[in-house]
């Protein structure tokens, strides 16, 4: 909160470009004006019980010009995939194929209500059952439910399957099974979901990237639940002794968790259930096209083997017994941990998901994959004579999966720093890769199977570039970006003092 009232933190942003710095919205305010007009009410008006009403919120007024032009404003300011490329190692940000989008707009989707009668919905169940088909056959594994809406949101589900397995006499019986596992380059969410669900979490460490068996030996025991695992890894390798990790686990009474975030790289090539996982959950933005959300909707299935089914959520799309419709939502599941989203799950991203798959059949889905990786390794072995590549050695036989982690060592040692090189990307029209994770010093690239060879070789282009930069001026790398339209912000006080209300 900015406790100068006469004093609008915004000023000092220097403008850059051909775009002007954008007021607020608040400091657009016009008394009087309005966007829109309603009719007038076609009911008798009712007011609310005194305790329900408050003083109106104090929104500015403007007309409708004036709103869209300010929402437009500041859409040019995004940078998205659409606009650019965008090799955010980790996350995978991929092109959504307009088609899935058109599809996922048509009217009997968009306007159908979340309380109409499975008979008046069987177009949308049956896609939902497909969908849950196909994730079941693409994964290995025996049962998918399409309820978390998203990635943590599905390692949390999943979970709490485990833990209402062990807690199950007649599962696990292993009620005092309440630690789990995962490898030192985990994804931040695995921690913050076994917080969650009130789970114990220990590090398992890590040889040349991968899981040190002797490591994983030592911490399972009678105590563990499951090992969360992403594979391939952060790291950008595929861990090829994953086999033996699910038999330690399982000799031990433990279960394999897989964080499917990067099945981007295995789609068609390896299933997680072949190679011993017991639970997983998807991305789908990650692996399926759909988008990214930006924290809005989002789309986290889970997929199990058949003795953690009857714990996953309710409700269950599934073929009817009954003749006079053909699908239907299954609640009647006593076992289940009950609901984990309200509804059916997030429609619109399921139904982009089962576009994208329909669109690629296997041969498609193995062509993403197989893409994906080849990319990852030619920007790597483009870039490896200029940036330091901990495991990534073409010479040695040593190759990435989809995504691969590069240390800037000569431009460190010469005092500039990964913002000044994230910071200079934004000049030249690419977004800056995932920074310091999951070693320290590191860019994380990931190209995608989206992205072209011209836009390949212009990435080289830019990065090349802007190490020859670093060499020239250290001053100038300092300074950037030069051309964008705000120049570089004090993010330290952006996190530790930010201004989240206006006051005029």
């Amino acid at each position: 909160m900015n406790d100068s009232p006469n004093v609008n933190p915004y000023e000092q942003l220097k403008s850059r470009g051909d775009h002007p710095a954008e007021p607020l919205i608040f400091e657009k305010h016009n008394p009087g004006a309005q966007a829109i007009d309603l009719p007038p009410l076609d009911v008798d008006e009712a007011p609310l019980p005194g305790e329900r009403c408050g003083e109106a919120p104090e929104l500015p007024e403007l007309g409708q010009l004036d709103v869209v032009r300010h929402y437009n404003h500041l859409a040019r300011r995004n940078f998205s995939v659409d606009d650019n490329f965008y090799p955010l190692g980790s996350c995978t940000m991929k092109y959504n194929p307009r088609i899935n989008e058109a599809a996922a707009a048509m009217s009997g989707f968009v306007n159908a209500h979340p309380l109409q009668t499975d008979a008046d919905v069987q177009g949308l169940l049956r896609i939902l059952y497909e969908l849950r088909l196909d994730l079941a056959e693409i994964a290995g594994l025996d049962e998918v439910s399409l309820q978390p809406c998203a990635g943590a949101h599905g390692e949390w589900t999943s979970l709490k399957v485990i833990r209402a397995y062990f807690n199950d006499p007649r599962g696990g019986n292993a009620p005092q099974r309440r630690k789990v596992l995962a490898p030192d380059t985990a994804h931040g969410t695995n921690f913050a979901s076994c917080t969650m669900c009130g789970a114990g979490l220990e590090l398992i460490g890590s040889k040349d990237g991968l899981v040190d068996l002797d490591d994983l030996r030592a911490k399972c025991d009678d105590e563990t639940a499951a090992l969360m695992i992403t594979n391939p890894n952060t790291a950008g390798l595929f861990d090829g002794q994953i086999v033996e990790i699910a038999g330690i686990l399982h000799e031990a009474g433990a279960l394999l968790y897989l964080d499917g975030a990067n099945m981007n790289a295995i789609l068609g090539k390896a299933r997680p259930g072949d190679f011993g996982v017991d639970i997983m959950h998807y991305n789908t933005h990650k692996t399926f096209s759909t988008p990214h959300g930006c924290g809005g909707p989002g789309a986290g299935p889970i997929a199990c083997r058949d003795f953690l089914a009857p714990y996953l959520p309710v409700p269950q799309v599934k073929r009817s017994d009954a003749g006079d419709i053909e699908f239907v939502l299954d609640w009647n599941r006593p076992k289940s941990i009950g609901k984990v989203r309200s509804f059916f799950g997030q429609i619109g991203v399921l139904l982009r998901a089962w576009c994208y798959i329909r669109a690629c059949g296997p041969d498609g889905l193995r062509r993403v994959s197989e893409t994906a990786v080849l990319n990852a390794n030619y920007l790597a072995a483009c870039l490896a004579d200029r940036f330091e590549m901990p495991y990534f050695d073409a010479a040695a036989g040593r190759y990435c999966a989809h995504e691969f982690i590069a240390i800037p060592r000569a431009l460190l040692d010469r005092g500039v720093t990964l913002i000044d090189i994230a910071k200079r990307m934004i000049d030249y029209g690419v977004h800056p890769p995932t920074m310091h994770w999951p070693v320290r010093d590191c860019l994380m690239v990931e190209p995608t199977e989206s992205e072209s060879l011209d836009t390949l070789d212009r990435f080289v282009a830019v990065m090349r570039r802007i190490a020859e930069e670093a060499e020239e001026d250290t001053g100038r790398m300092h300074a950037a970006p030069h051309h964008a339209d705000v120049a570089r912000v004090d993010e330290v006080a952006a996190a530790r003092s930010p201004v989240i209300v206006w006051r005029p």
